[in-house]
């Protein structure tokens, strides 16, 4: 059973009087993005969907008391744990935000959970850290994701393979936290089903040359190539070589792979290439794209998973009646699933009014939220292919 509400603001509205502004407040809510390194063409659009479920929970004046929420950025990069550690650590002592949306990539994540967001008691909504050892994060319940873990993407890629008739492949990931555990959530699987891995090859980030490594994968052979890398580094180098030097011409790629740069740089010679990233086909999915406009594109990877996490902050300092991480980290569950009134992208005021008259909403959002767990997304995954050109939606799982 969800917690009604039960504070100041509830009772204003029940009786239908006029909010003073003493019960206001400034509610600052960090924004903790890769937005320097590897990923960093990923993560911009991600930022600005999360700043619009900020601004528009802000705007409808429903928010505690008619708060106002202020998004502050703040740089996790994607590799680097001390600059994350650090930029996260200012947000909290320097900009007093009340919470972090955030931050990015799976390794300097888990750095901020166990250097931040637990020593400080300030609850952390990943959009995009997909690492399995996140599961188990020792977070004080602090902890949030609405990414789903890389353990269920392992899973649905090697089905999707495999019902393709690809039995044997080649594989490269990026030597890092996320690129293992990807790596392992596929491969176990996939052996399992009966597909051959011929070669599991990291790769370094930053590289001019990428030769070497790809004439090591055509040696071994393989139906095609999984390449688990970032877009902005070495997955794309990899690919260019492969290309460059003709050792292969099908490709499977991850969801950091993702993006305008994919097509813009590579454009027919990626014809077949496949791949999948956490997507949902749910109502919210045109509710969101009616709302981002031409402000970003919504259905970029991650891009619905950000402006759901900085919805989910909002909606349960609103269910607990309080912006304190330790007040309103137990309701971020309560208002992510059912029971209650379905919540979709645009429909934040209707959820803020539902939440502070003692109601229960169940937010749907962009993404199809549905937290799990350890408060992470159940996970639901968008099949693509490129062909002339273009990414295309084949199915969603």
């Amino acid at each position: 059973m969800k917690n009604p509400l039960i504070s100041c603001a509830a009772a204003a509205l029940l009786a239908g009087t006029a909010l003073t502004p003493a019960h206001a407040e400034e509610v600052k809510i960090g924004v903790l993005l890769g937005f320097t390194g590897p990923a960093e063409t990923i993560f911009p659009p991600i930022a600005l969907a999360a700043e619009l479920a900020i601004k528009e929970a802000s705007d409808s004046g429903l928010f505690l008391n008619g708060s106002t929420i202020i998004p502050v950025r703040g740089d996790s990069t994607c590799t680097d744990n001390t600059a994350a550690v650090a930029a996260g650590e200012r947000l909290v002592t320097t900009d007093r935000v009340k919470a972090i949306m955030g931050a990015g990539c799976s390794g300097v994540t888990g750095a901020v959970v166990a250097n931040v967001a637990v020593p400080n008691g300030i609850v952390a909504i990943s959009p995009t850290a997909t690492s399995p050892a996140l599961s188990t994060v020792d977070d004080n319940g602090l902890f949030f994701r609405t990414a789903p873990s890389s353990a269920r993407e392992g899973v649905v890629m090697a089905e999707l393979l495999l019902a393709r008739g690809i039995n044997s492949v080649a594989l490269t990931y990026t030597n890092n936290d996320y690129g293992k555990g990807i790596t392992e959530a596929f491969q176990v699987p996939y052996e399992a089903m009966g597909g051959e891995i011929t070669i599991v090859a990291a790769h370094e980030d930053g590289k001019a040359d990428y030769s070497a490594e790809v004439g090591a994968l055509a040696a071994a052979g393989g139906d095609l190539l999984v390449i688990f890398g970032y877009l902005d580094q070495g997955g794309s180098g990899i690919l260019q070589a492969a290309l460059d030097l003709g050792a292969f011409d099908t490709f499977h790629i991850n969801s950091s792979m993702l993006g305008d740069m994919l097509t813009e740089r590579f454009g027919d010679q990626l014809a077949g290439t496949t791949g999948q990233n956490p997507a949902s086909d749910n109502p919210g999915t045109p509710l969101f794209a009616d709302i981002a406009g031409d402000a970003f594109d919504p259905a970029a990877t991650f891009v619905p998973q950000g402006y759901d996490a900085a919805a989910l902050i909002v909606l349960a300092m609103q269910s607990a009646g309080s912006s304190d991480s330790q007040v309103f980290k137990t309701h971020v569950m309560d208002v992510a699933n059912a029971p209650g009134e379905k919540i979709y992208p645009g429909e934040l005021a209707k959820g803020l009014e539902i939440l502070a008259a003692g109601g229960e909403i169940d937010y749907v959002g962009a993404s199809g939220v549905d937290l799990i767990g350890p408060g992470e997304a159940a996970g639901s995954y968008r099949e693509f292919i490129i062909e002339n050109g273009e990414i295309v939606t084949i199915a969603y799982h």
